[in-house]
């Protein structure tokens, strides 16, 4: 089963973080970035989230947490 991870504030923050998180090995997937071209004349954020499976949640959510801190660092 899939739950969302993170709501980002458009399509291409939701592509860091999905990149941040498959270097991370765990797949994760954009949703609803294409609903932003529908919208027409409003605001265009909010549409795009993040997914991954259940078994993955707990890590990816703790590096989203690290994210929106600012304390994701990436090790070489």
């Amino acid at each position: 089963m899939m739950v969302k991870v993170f709501t980002a504030k458009n399509s291409i923050e939701a592509n860091i973080v999905k990149g941040m998180l498959e270097a991370n090995d765990i797949p994760a997937y954009v949703e609803g970035e294409y609903l932003q071209g529908a919208i027409g004349e409003l605001s265009a954020i909010d549409f795009a989230f993040v997914s991954v499976d259940d078994v993955n949640e707990a890590k990816a959510l703790s590096l989203v947490n690290e994210y929106e801190t600012g304390n994701y660092s990436i090790s070489v």
